[in-house]
């Protein structure tokens, strides 16, 4: 289900989330003598620089406060689900179901994708409605079978919480609490959620042993015979396209979803490419969640997905041995699991 929020926001980005972005491998965020003056944070190795809005840069204290709010079930209707709760650290910033479930236990239709290195993402949700972090933040606290809270009553419900108030004074002036500034805030935060220095960046940078001979037979399928960098191509992995892989198109209803959205008939059945960082923690897999294992997952494109009039020219069966196979599940359980997963833990509360 899709909501149209009140006051969309489709900030400009830039290609720089702050002035003097540093890129190293781990670390802090670095400070500077103005707690809220723009913040330079580390991006691991092999990501580029992290594209950021011009009116939404980061600040140490606007990341805190997103992440206040990112793991805050205040902002539910119930206050019992969170951003955290679908999108969860420990479950490879997702939620290990084939499909998210809201406040009073009401299931969507669809899986929640995983937030990591959302930051490159040129589209948000499976249908990319949502054109930035920003817009994204508020579409499920008030989609009624997610947080189900109406945006004006979580502004007045993050008020009545002093410890908030003065957060968002901190960060934001006199503008203080507003939709748009919890929006920023929560993106802010999830901009700084990131996956790289990942084996094969290694590998890429000249270690030959950080990969083992099976995944680096894996990777040479990737890269060729197998064909999966025509989509899953760049340092994340995803062409920020949509695609028809037929998934859920032999049911009796499927789910169109990029045509709900751009109203193209040749969109329909297409979803985002999601990135492939940390891939082996983000099971079920599809936008249905219909397939539970990565092996699952390479089985559908060797057999050339799922027949139907919309799918894409670059889905046809592959001619991969058993071995092969093996391998290239291999290459993307190691080679894109990162040593320095943001493994985030919730923060206190405010009062």
């Amino acid at each position: 289900m899709s909501v149209v929020l009140k006051r969309p926001i489709v900030p400009r980005l830039a290609w720089a989330c702050a002035a003097g972005l540093a890129v190293a491998a781990a670390g802090g965020l670095t400070a500077g003598s103005d707690e809220q003056a723009e913040t330079a944070f580390p991006v691991p190795k092999g990501l580029p620089e992290v594209p950021c809005p011009d009116d939404n840069p980061l600040s140490e204290g606007k990341i805190r406060l997103g992440k206040q709010l990112y793991f805050d079930p205040r902002l539910s209707r119930d206050e019992t689900v969170s951003c955290a709760t679908c999108h969860d650290p420990a479950k490879g910033w997702s939620n290990s179901d084939a499909v998210a479930t809201g406040v009073g236990g009401k299931k969507g239709g669809r899986s929640a994708p995983t937030i990591i290195n959302s930051a490159y993402s040129r589209f948000q949700f499976w249908d990319g409605r949502a054109a930035s972090l920003e817009e994204q933040a508020l579409g499920p606290i008030a989609n009624p079978i997610e947080m189900a809270m109406n945006l004006d009553e979580v502004v007045e419900r993050i008020k009545g919480v002093e410890g908030y108030r003065k957060q968002f004074e901190e960060c934001f002036g006199e503008e203080g609490v507003t939709e748009e500034n919890i929006a920023r805030a929560i993106a802010a935060y999830e901009r700084t959620i990131l996956s790289g220095d990942a084996p094969f960046d290694r590998f890429k940078a000249g270690d030959k042993e950080a990969l083992s001979e099976a995944a680096q037979r894996g990777m040479k399928i990737f890269f060729g015979k197998g064909q999966c960098s025509s989509c899953h191509t760049g340092p994340n992995f995803t062409d920020n396209s949509f695609h028809n892989v037929g998934v859920g198109m032999d049911r009796d209803e499927p789910d169109f979803g990029r045509e709900t959205i751009s109203s193209l008939g040749g969109d329909r059945g297409s979803f985002k490419t999601p990135t492939l960082r940390e891939i082996a923690r983000t099971a079920p897999y599809m936008h249905d969640g219909s397939l539970k294992t990565l092996e699952d997952v390479v089985e559908h494109y060797v057999k050339g997905g799922v027949e139907n009039p919309f799918l894409d020219e670059a889905i046809f069966p592959l001619n991969l041995t058993d071995q092969e196979k093996q391998d290239l599940v291999t290459f993307l359980k190691e080679g894109l699991s990162s040593d320095s997963y943001p493994e985030h833990e919730a923060p206190e509360l405010p009062k």
